[in-house]
Order: C-alpha cells, then sequence, then structure tokens
C-alpha cells in the first residue's frame, strides 16, 4: 500500500511540532535543563486535587453535559464579567478538552475550504496547523521587535482580501511575551469591523502579565469576538486538560455539534476540580495566582537582564512566561543555535522557526521552572556564547 497517498494531504503537509522535536530530543540527554515547554512547574493547588479526589470518591465518574456542568459554566460567567468585564451567557459558553481542542473546534466550525484566516507571526505552533486542517488558508501577519511584537493596522490591510474570514488574536503571546494596550485594541476592533471579520481571541495567558491589568479583546465586543481560555496557565493544571470558549450562540451552537460527535465532554473530575479553582481564586482575592505570578515576575527580570548582558537584545516580555531573545549576535541561525546548546550543554530551548517563519534570529526560552535552573541555565548558555566568540 501506498501509505503517502492513504494519509491526507492537509496533514502530510504540516511539519511536526518543533517545540515537540526539541523536547523528545532533551528526553533522551542527561542533566538537561529544558526552557522549551511552556508548562507551569508549580504543582496544581491542594485544594483543587481534593476538589477531584472527593468528586471520584463520590462516584462522579460519568458523562456530563456536552456543554459542561452548569456551576463551572455560572462560574466562568462570573469569572470572566468580574476579572474582565467580558459579559457571556451561560448558553455561550462550552467546556472543552484544552483550550487546544476549543481552537479546534473553532476553526473546524468557521473555516470554509479557501478561506483566509489572519494570525501574527510568530505566533503559537497551532494556529497554522489547524487552519490547514480545516482546509483554510492561514495568512501570517508579520510582528516586529520594534513593534512590540503587536499587529499593526497597516500591515493587516496589505494582506486583506475578499476571501478574509477571520483573524486570530492571540495576546499576551507565545512565543514572545508581548501584550496590546487600550490603543492597539480599538485598532484592530476597527479593522474587524470594517472588513466584516470576526476575531478569535485565545486569551490562555490573560492572568499572566506583569506591571498591567489584561485587557480582554472581547470586552464590549462580545458579538464579534471568540473568546478561548482555560485552566492549564493561570491554575498550574495543564495535566487536567480543561479549557473553555465563550463567544456568540450560533458560533457555540456550531462548536458544539462538533464536540458532541468527537469529545462528548471535559471529564468530570477535572470540572469540579475547575469548579474549585475558581471559586477558591474568587473567594479569596487570586491570591494563589498573585502569588505565582510574583514568582514569574522574579525569573523574567534575571534572565532577560542575563540574556542581555551576554550581548542578546531582547524584548522585555509583558505577558505569558516566555522571553523571546535575538541571538543574530552569535552568527548562527535559530535552529543551529537550540541544536547545539541542547547537545553540548544541556539546555533546551525552542528555535524561533518554530513559531514561523518570522521567528528566525530569535529562540524562545521558558521560564515556567525553577530560579535554580534559570540560572544553571544562564551559566551554561554563558559558556555556549563565549564559545562561539572564542
Amino acid at each position: 500500500m501506498n501509505y503517502e497517498e492513504l494519509i491526507a494531504s492537509s496533514v502530510r503537509e504540516v511539519p511536526p511540532s518543533g517545540i515537540r522535536k526539541f523536547f523528545d530530543i532533551a528526553s533522551e540527554l542527561k542533566d538537561v535543563i529544558s526552557m522549551s515547554v511552556g508548562e507551569p512547574d508549580f504543582v496544581t493547588p491542594w485544594n483543587i486535587r481534593q476538589a477531584a479526589i472527593n468528586s471520584i470518591e463520590l462516584g462522579e465518574t460519568h458523562y456530563t453535559s456536552n456543554s459542561g456542568t452548569i456551576r463551572l459554566r455560572e462560574l466562568i460567567k462570573r469569572y470572566l464579567s468580574e476579572r474582565f468585564a467580558v459579559e457571556y451567557g451561560i448558553d455561550q459558553m462550552l467546556v472543552t478538552v484544552g483550550a487546544s481542542e476549543a481552537l479546534d473546534l473553532a476553526f473546524r466550525a468557521l473555516v470554509e475550504p479557501g478561506d483566509e484566516v489572519l494570525i501574527p507571526a510568530p505566533s503559537y505552533v497551532s494556529y497554522e496547523p489547524s487552519v490547514r486542517f480545516s482546509h483554510g488558508i492561514p495568512v501570517a501577519v508579520p510582528t516586529r521587535e520594534k513593534d512590540g511584537f503587536v499587529m499593526k493596522p497597516e500591515e493587516i490591510e496589505k494582506l486583506i482580501t475578499e476571501k478574509t474570514k477571520l483573524m486570530v488574536i492571540p495576546y499576551p503571546n507565545n512565543p514572545t511575551g508581548a501584550v496590546l494596550d487600550k490603543e492597539d485594541i480599538s485598532a484592530l476592533k476597527d479593522i474587524a469591523l470594517k472588513h466584516d471579520l470576526f476575531v478569535i481571541a485565545d486569551e490562555i495567558y490573560a492572568e499572566l502579565t506583569y506591571g498591567r491589568r489584561h485587557i480582554s479583546f472581547a470586552e464590549g465586543f462580545e458579538d464579534r469576538t471568540l473568546l478561548i481560555n482555560g485552566f492549564s496557565k493561570a491554575f498550574a493544571m495543564t495535566g487536567w486538560r480543561l479549557g473553555y470558549a465563550a463567544g456568540p450562540k450560533p458560533v457555540i451552537a456550531a462548536m458544539l455539534k462538533i464536540h458532541q460527535y468527537s469529545m462528548l465532554c471535559a471529564s468530570i473530575m477535572s470540572q469540579r476540580a475547575g469548579e474549585e479553582a475558581l471559586i477558591n481564586e474568587m473567594n479569596k482575592d487570586y491570591s494563589q495566582i498573585t502569588d505565582m505570578l510574583r514568582n514569574y515576575n522574579r525569573r523574567r527580570v534575571y534572565l532577560v537582564d542575563s540574556l542581555r548582558e551576554m550581548g542578546y537584545p531582547c524584548y522585555e516580555p509583558k505577558g505569558a512566561f516566555y522571553v523571546f531573545p535575538n541571538i543574530t549576535p552569535s552568527g548562527l541561525t535559530s535552529e543551529e543555535f537550540c541544536t547545539r546548546l541542547l547537545l553540548k550543554h544541556h539546555v533546551a530551548c525552542v528555535p524561533g522557526t518554530a513559531f514561523g517563519k518570522n521567528g528566525e534570529g530569535y529562540i524562545r526560552c521558558s521560564y515556567a521552572t525553577s530560579l535554580e535552573s534559570i540560572r544553571e541555565a544562564v551559566s551554561r548558555i554563558k559558556t555556549f556564547t563565549e564559545e562561539l566568540k572564542a
């Protein structure tokens, strides 16, 4: 059998994730410090774990409503309203198996073959492949360090055609750590209105901003925005696979239809854990998130300063938990830099090109690991840099 022809071209033509590639290499080496995967090093708080244990002990081992438990959706509604001034009803929400499933459902529900989707570049690795899996056409909107890695209206206008249907707004951004201010959001909303575009706002890092409050793109723009978020980053719940989408009823209904035939529902134990996570944070004025953010900020400042001292220009991230230094002074490509650093000094970072061609000349370093590990990684990168200069 010709397996090359058997595999769908929309899948065959998409390369494997550049993030997982370096993660897999690192897993085969000893004494590796991994700064490659965006996963909090904090253990899920005990009260959240206890809620899941209680659920199991009570025999809650069955399906929930496809949309998610009413209680969880009510809490999400309250959370979005109190925290971000975003107003969606519980019938405008869908609980998913991680934010990744929400993204997949969104593209499959909205993208027709040939539709064009605007995506900032560099950006998270899943957007372009997910659009291609839906037989759409991803259109990269270049962003630049000098502009704070924010999409500019003039760049977007150049790329809009009669086939443009959606715009992905993923801020705080992975891999750059860029955020949007009020003026940026206003300008992008004007673009959406002018060209009748629908927006997918991926705000999974909404709670991880430094020295500023996150402004949701959906605020006052609910009828034209699908808001995607989840529990992985802010609540240290990556393995629980719990996310959600909130948006106009027709869009959520279309996503729900796919969800019903494929994933059915998120696990009830994860949903009970999510309920506890929201209740606890809202009742305690988000103290656990604040403590975690304080730790991230110390790591962020140290890593940015250290990389700059080595001679690598480094944009100061305003959100998420990544730095995106410019490594062109090394004389190496992004792929060469990360490969040699990993194989010789056992530090795993991700080439900027994993996030699109516009990421060449940069690498992504996650500081979602202990400060002790970051200090050792910095020492090794410094040694590597000195060897390059010798």
